[in-house]
């Protein structure tokens, strides 16, 4: 039997994995939950205690909900580092965010474990303050494959985004996107944009875009910009993959804490997250498809208040639930 490390984080991480536990039940995928972010700061001191990283690395997969406490902000010890502490130490560097609406099918393969996020910082005597921006060839190599694959079995398109015009790590993305593209994947079309312009064509022209492929701060900006054109954050799911070893699902919204507890709180991001979980951790294709419909389903029925709607979050739930019961996998 499957199992999956259950993080339910702060904020309404705790209402949205809720519905995601039923639908993992619904699936008969096995699951233990284990303390992470702001509130294992509270109560343990840390964001990422031992206890749950030992337990990530056994799982098969890791469902992570939002982290982010109010009054941990500023502080020393934060959720976030916690957050950055597990991916690198699961060696999750492919980040999968798509982002669909009518017309519009868009996948981007954002760098995780690189860039200005991890490299060294710091403040000198004189008083800058400073962030480096590092990549090294097989950090770029291991990414851009991953983004040729992908790219080979959805349109056949991918397109590299750097800053090559300033940057001098993007010098080196280009060159390895362009050597790669010729010599190992020539069945796949690529091409190159800067990222402020490529912003603007989300915006602009979603539909035109197919594949993507990027660093870490640029994929983490263009990710939110392509979850805002396709309807919201909250409807936003990613998973972050490695070579080996568990993966990790993860809605992309904050923890929202001024709705927290009220019960309003989209759970489609997190549910949605099951659904790469179940495709890309467990291999459940046609599971991970019909959970996709069952939500599409749920929110054309029973939208929250973000979506215009009055339904709360165990609506949605139970809304996914009963279009699952109708499905051939249950």
């Amino acid at each position: 039997m499957s199992d999956v490390a259950v993080l339910p984080g702060d904020g309404i991480g705790p209402e949205v994995t809720a519905e995601a536990v039923r639908v993992l039940d619904a699936f008969g995928v096995g699951h233990t939950e284990h303390p992470f972010g702001g509130n294992a700061i509270l109560a343990q001191g840390t964001p990422l205690p031992s206890e749950t990283l030992a337990a990530c690395r056994e799982a098969d997969a890791v469902l992570l909900a939002a982290i982010g406490l109010p009054e941990l902000e500023g502080k020393p010890v934060r959720p976030e580092q916690g957050l950055l502490a597990l991916r690198k130490e699961l060696g999750v560097y492919a980040n999968l965010r798509p982002a669909r609406a009518d017309g519009i099918d868009i996948m981007i393969v954002r760098e995780l474990v690189g860039g200005l996020y991890f490299g060294e910082k710091g403040i000198r005597e004189d008083g800058t303050w400073f962030d480096t921006c590092e990549y090294s060839r097989p950090e770029v190599e291991r990414i851009a494959r991953r983004g040729f694959e992908i790219a080979g079995v959805r349109g056949g398109r991918l397109t590299s985004v750097d800053k090559v015009n300033v940057m001098h790590t993007s010098r080196l993305w280009r060159d390895v996107l362009t050597e790669m593209g010729t010599s190992l994947y020539p069945g796949v079309a690529l091409d190159h944009a800067l990222v402020d312009s490529f912003a603007m064509t989300i915006v602009q022209a979603p539909e035109t875009i197919d594949t993507v492929v990027t660093e870490n701060m640029f994929g983490d900006i263009l990710s939110d910009i392509a979850a805002a054109v396709t309807g919201g954050l909250g409807l936003a799911a990613s998973a972050s993959l490695g070579d080996d070893g568990p993966g990790v699902f993860e809605p992309v919204h904050g923890s929202a804490p001024l709705i927290a507890g009220r019960g309003i709180a989209n759970p489609a991001a997190m549910l949605r997250s099951v659904a790469l979980l179940l495709l890309h951790g467990l291999g459940r294709a046609d599971d991970a498809a019909a959970l996709e419909r069952a939500v599409d389903e749920a929110l054309v029925h029973a939208p929250t208040p973000d979506l215009g709607g009055t339904s709360t979050t165990s609506d949605v739930g139970d809304a996914v639930l009963r279009a699952l019961e109708s499905a051939p996998t249950l």
